[in-house]
Parts: C-alpha cells; structure tokens; sequence
C-alpha cells in the first residue's frame, strides 16, 4: 500500500538545531537577543519594511494592530467573512464591531465593492487577507481607504516573499502582519511578526510589544530605566523561536523554490480535467507574484467537494477545505454585523479543496495526487 500523503508538512532547515544549541548554552533565552535581531534583518531584506517586529503569533500581530489602530466600541472593522478568525477576533478584542463583507471569487480574497456597500461614518480601518499568498485587489481597497480616510490592516499570513505591482506584500496598507505556524512557508512552531512603514507606530508598537514599557529604549541605552508607558502585553517570542526561524528564513529561497515546483506541477497538469469537470482552478493575477502557500480547486457544488476530498482520503492523500465563514459561525454572529449578504464567501467555502502542498513533497508523490485527482469525475 502506497505511503500517505499529508497535506503539510513543517520544513526543517539545517541551522535549526545549532541555533538552538547556542540559545541553551547562552545567558539570554528571553526575547530581543542575538536571533531575535537576525531574523529582523533578513525579514527586513525580504519584505522592504523599515520596521518589522518578531511577535508569538500573526494573531498577537494583529492584537497590536488593533491596539494601533485605538479602536473602542464605537468603532467598526471591516473583515473578509472568508478568512481565518483571528482578522476578527483581534478587533473584536478592542471593542470594536466586526462588520463582514464578501469576497471576490476569483481569488478569495476581499472585493472592494463589497467592502464600499458596508461603510458607514463608524467605520475605522480595513481588514485584508492576501488569500493564498495573491494578492487582494489592492487599487481598489487602498482608493477607498484613501477616499474615507481608513487604516489598512494587511493579513499577510499567507504572503511571505509574495508582491503585488511590485511592492511587498504586508507592506503596502498602514501595517502589516506575517504567520510563522507550522502550517506557513515559514515556521517556528509558534511565531509572527508586525510590519510597519510608520515611525510615530513604529515607536509605540514597540511600547505595546514589551508588555507597555520603553523597555526596548532601555536595552538601546536610550533611557536609564524603563517603566510602564502605555496599554500593553507579552507579544515578544523567545529566543528559541527566533532561533528557529533565523534558520528557516536562511533557507527561504530554497523553501520557495521547492514549493513552487509543487504548485507549477498541479497548475501544468489540471487545466484539462478541470474544464471537463467544471472545475475552478487556482488564478494568479498578471500583476501579482505569488508564495505557492497553497494551490486549491473549487468544485462545481458542495457534494463534489466532498466526494473529492472523500475519493482523496481513499488513496490515502489529505485534502482538507478551508474557513468556514466568519458571518455564520456563532463568534460572528454575536460580535459582528453583516449588512450584505456574503454570497461569495459562501460558496467558496463550501466548494474549495486544497491539495497537498509543501517543500519536502516528492515528485513522485504530486504525481500520485495528479493521477488520483484526474481520476475523479464529477
């Protein structure tokens, strides 16, 4: 019997274990050390940001976001109903309504005409998700945030290394956040990082990052003592997590490279099953260039959805779905509003199969998925 074949798999890079080994035998294990600082630098080199600061999680990025953005319960977010539910729930933190808006089929991600139909004088800030590393509609979404005076939140959990025109994702809004989960291109179990273009943010997110103190002024010898300043938590990740994901990120063009051969090789052999099938597959703008984060397919209904992923599961290959809309689950229901219908959303959650993907997956295996996916006929 052929070998199962998961989904994702996390990648181990070859510095992991020394770097940790290094943490363990130094006086510094807390946050802000030797891989703390390296691993800024090279996010700093692969994304353009001036200022990027290492979090526990993308959603404790987001949680600065909100503490940012000094939402209170006055305010309303607009949030893409399909997205996972920490774009909500960071708002949602502050007090803040969470008023939900459709997507654009094409790529998943949020349309800018849904986002207009559900403005109001409350509304305070946007909230993106570059779904699958592609890049939003970002003319449109950064011409209404011009027109109303809005903040951009970029949910670039995604999008690592992934552009839009040319500019780095995460860094074309008013702020940025990234994902370092086991699930990422990129990972250390656990981890993010908040992107900032905004000196006067940037001064502040470092306040709200170390629990409210200068204590980051402090350790650069820019004040003689540190004390508590603002409204704050513990958003600084540990060493050891930096330490993995300074070993990862030296690694990043060959994680990306890997990747991308698994994404060309589902793009280059499914076109013809698709159309046979009435099948939807994963589009990447001519303006765009993507992450390869995942490669998905949308059935023409949500039985086939189903029976796909259930003729996958018989060949032994994970295959799961993706976010089940914010606008119904029982959080969104009692925390946010839906003025329009979410019709998109909807039907993209509940048609959308994403294939195996990640950078240790063999040839032989996509080939193995390949075959078991044109072997399927709706």
């Amino acid at each position: 019997m052929n070998e199962s074949i998961i989904f994702s798999r996390p990648y181990r890079a070859s510095r992991e274990l020394p770097n940790l080994e290094a943490v363990l035998n130094s006086d510094h294990t807390h946050g802000d050390g030797r891989f703390t600082a390296s691993a800024t630098a090279k996010l700093k080199i692969i994304t353009g940001a001036p200022h990027v600061l290492l979090t526990t999680s993308c959603t404790s990025a987001l949680e600065m976001a909100g503490l940012l953005l000094e939402l209170c319960p006055d305010d309303e977010v607009v949030v893409p109903s399909f997205a996972f539910p920490s774009a909500a729930t960071s708002m949602a933190l502050r007090g803040a309504t969470c008023v939900f808006a459709d997507i654009d089929s094409a790529t998943g991600s949020l349309d800018p005409t849904s986002v207009e139909a559900v403005l109001t004088e409350r509304t305070k800030a946007i909230v993106v998700i570059h779904y699958g590393g592609v890049a939003a509609d970002m003319e449109g979404l950064l011409a209404i945030a011009a027109r109303h005076g809005l903040a951009i939140v970029e949910d670039d959990a995604h999008g690592l290394g992934g552009s839009w025109r040319g500019r780095a994702l995460g860094t074309i809004g008013t702020m940025g956040t990234l994902s370092f989960h086991d699930t990422k291109n990129v990972q250390c179990g656990e981890g993010g990082a908040l992107l900032l273009t905004d000196e006067v943010l940037m001064a502040r997110a470092e306040i709200i990052r170390e629990k409210g103190t200068d204590r980051a002024r402090f350790l650069r010898g820019a004040v003689d003592k540190y004390c508590w300043q603002d409204i704050g938590s513990s958003f600084l990740p540990s060493e050891f997590n930096a330490a993995v994901l300074d070993a990862q990120l030296e690694e990043f063009e060959t994680i990306q490279a890997n990747r991308h051969r698994v994404w060309n090789a589902y793009a280059e052999a499914l076109p013809d099953w698709a159309r046979r099938n009435g099948v939807r597959l994963m589009k990447v703008p001519p303006d765009c260039s993507h992450t390869a984060h995942l490669y998905y397919l949308r059935m023409p209904t949500s039985r086939d959805r189903d029976d796909l992923i259930d003729h996958l599961a018989a060949r032994g290959i994970s295959a799961p779905f993706h976010y089940v809309p914010l606008d119904s689950s029982p959080a969104g229901l009692k925390l946010g509003c839906t003025p329009v219908p979410c019709v998109n959303s909807a039907e993209f959650a509940a048609t959308v199969v994403r294939l195996p993907l990640w950078p240790g997956l063999r040839d032989e295996q996509v080939a193995r998925v390949i075959d078991a996916v044109t072997a399927f006929a709706s």
